[in-house]
């Protein structure tokens, strides 16, 4: 399937939105879950930069815009169902607006099972 069938297919919610995981190309680490639109995903394509849609600034977003933290694309996958996206990266800097490299950064404690 070429680029242009698979960015057809590509099925948007209801608010022409879709969720991109997205992971750094050297270790695998996921970094960030964020959402893009047809025009987020057109310019991440054109410029080889990821470029989000804020859900709550309502706009588009590109990452390190104001961090210098930029997300230098390295490939763009569909998953089967063609409703979420695959996003390997080389990141500059963190990912997290927290400063940590990685949004995923809290553990869960799977042993101690609400113990607390």
């Amino acid at each position: 399937m070429n680029n242009e069938s698979l960015l057809e297919s590509l099925k948007y919610n209801e608010k022409g939105l879709i969720p991109v995981v997205t992971q750094d190309y050297h270790t695998g680490q996921v970094l960030m879950l964020a959402w893009m639109n047809k025009e987020s995903i057109e310019l991440t394509l054109e410029k080889k930069l990821m470029t989000y849609y804020s859900r709550s600034r309502q706009k588009l977003w590109l990452k390190g815009e104001t961090s210098g933290h930029y997300q230098r694309l390295v490939s763009l996958s569909v998953d089967c169902d063609a409703d979420t996206l695959l996003a390997r990266v080389i990141q500059e800097g963190a990912a997290c607006h927290t400063g940590e490299y990685s949004c995923f950064y809290r553990e869960i404690d799977i042993d101690k099972k609400g113990e607390e």
